[in-house]
């Protein structure tokens, strides 16, 4: 079993702080197309939900990765995709590569803060013309001494405009581009670093994402975490923790939209009954409840795979590309249910549509997860 007792108290919390801290205020951070990071990580990280599975010594709880899943999926009961976004970000995308690589200096000035809620981080990977084939970036650290100089520009970065440090994937060297990649913690104070712009998204509203330029930004080089050209490697692992950590966050999401559609189905009448009696829409409810069960099953034995040590990127591949496709099938087969309603920007089913449509993209697209498949069968022409 993924989940025992000791689950059950933190997630009561967790449940309990979404009710009262977060849920609230969703409409007016939606609107405003941003919501109070470093507020709301302080009281996470006051309640110990930033570093679940982080050591002991840096403020963490020191708990095995099912800790932090059973908190991506009570994190769906959010009701907006942006904000556990946000907190994705800082949990299981900008940090475990820290956690696991980073020197006992480095993890003192970076993770720490950041379990603790003082520090937002984000992560830099993507660029205008490098998304999901993160061997083409161009950002550059070049050697000078002790330091890295900096050149270049990171897209689409989720926190960016409130964080106070990125993990930054930039080449280091010339040599092949799987092999001259690191891993630098940049704090966004340093001088030539600048948020060019803060982008405006169909979804995930609530969520602030920037496109950042660095120009001749000066680091120590004490600040890489781990060896200087293994940051491709690194961040695959770190890939992995984001792709189970976007499919569970949805699931609970996924429930709520079905039990909204069946109540508004069910209390809105044409031609004499209740709409949910048609068994168009109930037989298709009951499908669309089942591929989330589906869902629930392939991201738990992934992550009991994880728990128990093993490589699990054939799994967490499996789990984020299946995300992805019922991120699209669900809301738009539901949002079709509710007729008008569902074109009303009023509606959590609209919301829902619009949010969802990043799983598919965010953290490598639905094609590169089916071209690491193929290439694991043997079948992707070349690579067998």
């Amino acid at each position: 079993m993924l989940f025992s007792q000791e689950h059950e108290e933190p997630r009561r919390v967790l449940q309990k702080f979404i009710a009262s801290d977060i849920n609230p205020h969703v409409e007016e951070w939606e609107k405003d197309g941003i919501f109070p990071a470093h507020e709301l990580f302080k009281k996470l990280g006051d309640l110990g939900f930033l570093g679940l599975n982080k050591p002991v010594e840096y403020g963490g709880q020191g708990l095995d990765y099912s800790y932090a899943l059973m908190m991506a999926e009570e994190l769906g009961a959010i009701n907006c995709g942006g904000v556990p976004m946000a907190i994705g970000v800082q949990t299981d995308m900008a940090t475990p590569a820290l956690a696991k690589f980073g020197s006992d200096e480095l993890r003192k000035e970076f993770l720490a803060p950041s379990i603790a809620g003082d520090y937002v981080a984000c992560i830099g990977v993507s660029e205008p013309s490098a998304g999901s084939d993160v061997a083409a970036i161009k950002t550059t650290a070049r050697s000078d001494g002790d330091d890295y100089v900096i050149s270049g520009g990171k897209m689409w970065i989720t926190n960016g405009t409130q964080a106070d440090w990125i993990c930054l994937l930039c080449n280091t060297g010339d040599g092949p581009v799987h092999r001259n990649k690191s891993l630098i913690c940049v704090p966004m104070k340093t001088k030539g670093v600048s948020i060019a712009r803060k982008l405006d998204k169909m979804g995930m509203r609530s969520s602030d994402t920037a496109q950042i330029h660095f120009d001749e930004v000066r680091v120590p080089k004490r600040n890489r975490i781990g060896e200087e050209g293994k940051g491709f490697v690194y961040q695959m692992v770190q890939f992995q923790e984001e792709r189970l950590w976007g499919a569970a966050a949805c699931l609970k999401s996924h429930e709520k939209t079905i039990q909204d559609t069946i109540d508004y189905t069910r209390s809105r009448k044409a031609f004499g009954k209740p709409l949910l009696d048609n068994q168009v829409i109930h037989f298709r409810l009951a499908e669309l409840q089942t591929e989330v069960e589906l869902l629930r099953s392939l991201v738990y034995r992934a992550a009991e795979q994880l728990v128990a040590g093993e490589d699990v990127t054939h799994l967490a591949t499996m789990a984020k590309l299946k995300a992805g496709r019922l991120g699209r099938e669900l809301p738009d087969a539901c949002l079709q249910f509710w007729g008008g309603m569902g074109f009303m920007n009023e509606t959590l089913v609209t919301r829902s549509y619009r949010d969802s449509r990043l799983t598919s993209i965010g953290g490598g697209a639905d094609e590169v997860m089916l071209g690491i498949l193929c290439k694991a069968m043997g079948t992707l022409p070349g690579k067998a």
